[in-house]
């Protein structure tokens, strides 16, 4: 494309360009007239992004410039289309009114849109927030901060840690829509940012630690760090800075409207990290979509979006605390027993609306006019949802929620009597107040609409006054209004003044004609110019009260919670739980609620589940697709939904608070950054033993899978001795699926474990999955047969088992005395003589000379370049040479 300089400056383009310059880094939209106008390479990226005519603004030069546009009254559905793409566009208006501007028109940018500081509807989903975030390590002081904030309702948090991955972890489980880094950052190769836009700015003054504690102590309206709780984190002042200058240079305007800034308190929260959180599919299945198959379309029954935000929220951090735990259950338990109570309220909260969203708008001047028609309709709901609760004040959640209910009357009054029923899209049509609401609006607005009939009476008026019955009235462009008297009809009184002679007839003008002439043509402009400043004091006196809306839409919004919740329970016949400080955990027929909800009540096998001080661990075997998985996740869900305060999928249920849950389940890898399958597991397990505590859940699946048979088995081994507790004997309470059947002839030798097995049933030759957790072992894999029901070929089915016969039949007979339990695949306690640790003394020295002899065996071997197969082939050959010595 050719340089700007190739281009005839005019007044016009030089505008543009210093307008451009300002903000090099966004798309321009430049206001002309009725459109918004892009030039030069802007235009050529938005009419390929938003598939619009790309055209020249000068066709017949030698470098005609690119251009193209859009009309201005459908401009926020282009916008919302460029920020969901992950574009900043800066809005460049007209300043001044181009009918009184000398030259050209003063403009302006007013704002720049980034994906993260949108607040209009369009561009925002309803029940999830829209967070900007901020990023700050330091690696000398090996300390960080990350600050996030939604610029559509004002809220905003931050954490501060020593540990980077825990930042990025936040970051991710957040999912902000824009994160601001310094510049030269780049986010770690193994960190999803799938639907972040990620943001790069000048470390000065954006990070700068000064400048941001200045800017966060105005901000709050404090005078030190210590009201804030950041004295000690000066990492996340930073991150907290950041957000500020970036929001000041995108909003051009005050900040006023961030609400306290809330650090998150990490001791009052269960921690839910994002593998969790994608795991057990909470708010998205694990293929990233949304929607039906996970927890959040089970659970979220809320009418409102604050609601649903709330609900939200409460999920990514349920509490810790038994206070707030028993007070929502209190709630929930109210509406889920009365179902006209519920019935009742969930009607009134449909015609509420985004209070939070709407006063925020109004608050930064982004408002239209229906935002204050749908703030009137919501607030028409307060009076009665009041009404309601008062009947049920007996319950303390209700009670305390009344407690300073503000119904906003004096506002609903305001709207009320200002704004008609549907007023227009646009602020500058005019025909937004009602009669009454303003006396010069009203003189006009009778202009307006009874405009000829006022003339007409004039008419009557100079016919009566003159006795002139043939007096009349006519209008041209030239002279406007006039009266007309024809030469027989009479003689003109003395206040009439002449404007045209005819041959038949004379045209008059009198005073009142004039002066009513002029207000009938001034008025439409003047109607509309006078609305436009008594909306402006509208938006300001209403804006003024945002403290109070927001204060209420907080009230709206956990009343919302508590029928939704209820709601959900009511339709998935769920129960009230029993939460206590201790660590126990019994569930009795608990159910997975999004299986149970895809499935039906009816198909769904409830399950029963125990952990306490005798047993940590559920060591849990049992073929695929038998429902091992199922189990696993619905205990996690089950401790999650019982920590928000919910009910619960199952007959009963006793929770010991669970600080943190962690679910590693599933095969995955990361190919983009070279991990396989078993290095993701590998990581992830990593994370889990590193950072899991008395108090935690945690959800195993197939550890050791990903590798060779005794490589994972060995793994799978050491893992559950150190989650048992081998060090103190106090283990972190754990659901462990596996397929090593070798595993559970650590019952008994490792305090705290017990197994479990999903029962199956053999029917002529095939299987059959009973769904129900039971006491003791698996007595084998079904591997073959549930190969047999996934369809493989008869004839690959039956050398299956035929060579699972030979594999069989060289393992130690000793071995398979023990019981069924041993048949699912070589056991390593059995060929060798290394046992596990808690066992006998004298077991271990039973088998001195065997093991004398595998050493030497076992120092030739190179078990990195053996299969299984050929591993266990060994095995059969070592049983022929030592099987005397086996005994």
């Amino acid at each position: 494309m050719p340089a700007v300089g190739d281009f005839k400056m005019t007044p016009m383009l030089e505008q543009y360009l210093r307008a451009k310059a300002e903000h090099p880094d966004a798309l321009l939209f430049y206001r002309m007239g009725d459109f918004y106008e892009l030039f030069f390479e802007d235009a050529i990226t938005a009419a390929r992004e938003l598939q619009i005519t790309l055209t020249t603004r000068n066709p017949g030069a030698d470098s005609p410039i690119p251009m193209c546009g859009v009309p201005h009254h459908a401009a926020e559905g282009y916008l919302a289309e460029l920020l969901e793409k992950g574009f900043s566009v800066a809005v460049c208006d007209q300043i001044e009114d181009p009918r009184q501007a000398k030259g050209l028109v003063k403009r302006a940018v007013t704002r720049v849109l980034t994906p993260g500081t949108a607040v209009e509807d369009g561009n925002l989903r309803a029940k999830e927030h829209n967070f900007l975030a901020a990023l700050y390590y330091d690696a000398d002081e090996r300390a960080g901060g990350l600050a996030w904030v939604d610029c559509s309702t004002g809220e905003w948090s931050g954490l501060h840690s020593r540990d980077a991955a825990r930042l990025w972890q936040w970051m991710v489980k957040i999912g902000p829509r824009e994160l601001l880094l310094p510049e030269g950052v780049t986010p770690p190769r193994d960190i999803p940012l799938a639907g972040v836009h990620v943001t790069t700015v000048p470390p000065r003054p954006h990070f700068d630690f000064a400048a941001g504690r200045d800017k966060v102590l105005s901000a709050q309206s404090v005078a030190d760090l210590a009201a804030l709780d950041c004295t000690d984190k000066p990492q996340l002042v930073r991150a907290m800075g950041a957000l500020l200058t970036y929001l000041s240079a995108t909003y051009m305007r005050d900040l006023g409207h961030l609400g306290p800034f809330k650090p998150v308190n990490l001791g009052r929260h269960m921690l839910l990290d994002e593998v969790t959180e994608r795991n057990l599919e909470i708010f998205r299945r694990l293929d990233g979509r949304k929607g039906r198959g996970t927890l959040w379309h089970v659970l979220d029954r809320t009418q409102t979006p604050m609601g649903g935000r709330l609900l939200e929220t409460m999920l990514r951090q349920p509490w810790l605390d038994l206070g707030p735990i028993h007070e929502t259950q209190e709630a929930v338990a109210l509406f889920a027993e009365d179902e006209s109570l519920r019935r009742l309220v969930r009607e009134d909260l449909a015609g509420v609306y985004d209070l939070e969203r709407l006063i925020t708008r109004i608050f930064l001047g982004r408002a239209v006019p229906r935002d204050f028609t749908a703030l009137r309709q919501s607030l028409a709901a307060l009076p009665a949802l009041r009404q309601r609760l008062s009947g049920a004040a007996s319950a303390k959640a209700a009670s305390a929620l009344l407690s300073g209910w503000d119904d906003l009357d004096d506002l609903f009054e305001l709207l009320s009597r200002a704004l008609v029923d549907s007023p227009p899209v646009l602020v500058t049509e005019g025909g937004l107040f009602r009669a009454g609401y303003h006396p010069e609006l009203d003189e006009l607005l009778d202009l307006a609409e009874h405009g000829e009939q006022k003339l007409q009476e004039l008419l009557a008026r100079e016919q009566e006054d003159g006795n002139l019955p043939k007096l009349k009235l006519g209008f041209n462009r030239v002279f406007g209004y006039y009266f007309e008297l024809s030469k027989a009809a009479g003689y003109a009184p003395a206040h009439f003044e002449r404007r045209q002679t005819l041959a038949n007839c004379e045209r008059y003008v009198t005073p009142a004609l004039k002066e009513l002439e002029d207000k009938l043509l001034a008025s439409g402009e003047k109607r509309k110019t006078l609305e436009y400043n008594l909306f402006r004091e509208l938006r300001d006196h209403v804006a003024g009260l945002r403290e109070r809306v927001m204060e209420t839409a907080a009230r709206v919004a956990r009343l919302d919670v508590w029928q939704g919740l209820a709601e959900a329970a009511v339709a998935g016949d769920w129960t009230r739980p029993e939460l206590h400080a201790g660590q126990a955990i019994a569930i009795r027929a608990g159910r997975h609620p999004v299986v149970e909800a895809v499935t039906g009540v009816g198909n769904y096998i409830p399950n029963d589940v125990s952990l306490d001080e005798s047993t940590r661990m559920l060591l849990i075997t049992g073929p695929n697709m038998a429902g091992k998985s199922t189990v696993l996740r619905q205990t996690a869900l089950i401790a999650i939904l019982a920590q928000i305060g919910s009910f619960v999928p199952a007959a009963k249920a006793s929770v010991g608070l669970v600080d943190r849950v962690f679910c590693r389940v599933g095969a995955s890898d990361n190919l983009a950054q070279g991990q396989s399958t078993f290095m993701v597991e590998m990581m992830e397990t990593a994370r889990i033993l590193r950072q899991a505590g008395k108090k935690s859940l945690v959800i195993l699946d197939e550890i050791g899978r990903g590798t060779a048979t005794f490589d994972g088995l060995a793994l799978a081994w050491a893992v559950v001795e150190e989650l048992c507790g081998r060090d103190d004997g106090h283990g972190v309470r754990t659901l462990f699926a596996t397929h090593y059947h070798e595993l559970t002839a650590l019952e008994g030798r490792i305090p705290g474990l017990k197994n479990a097995n999903i029962a199956v049933k053999e029917w002529k030759g095939d299987i059959i999955f009973l769904r129900r957790l039971l006491p003791g072992p698996a007595d084998r894999s079904y591997g073959v047969e549930v190969a047999k029901l996934a369809g493989v070929p008869r004839n690959v089915v039956k050398r299956a088992r035929e060579i699972l016969g030979e594999l069989e039949s060289c393992r130690d007979p000793a071995q398979a005395a023990r019981g069924n339990r041993e048949r699912g695949q070589p056991s390593l306690p059995g060929l060798f003589a290394v046992q596990p640790p808690h066992a006998a003394a004298d077991e271990t020295e039973a088998r001195p000379d065997l093991s004398a002899l595998l050493l030497d065996e076992l120092s030739r071997l190179e078990l990195d370049r053996m299969t299984p197969l050929e591993a266990l082939t060994l095995l059969c050959d070592w049983k022929g040479r030592f099987g005397g010595n086996a005994r």
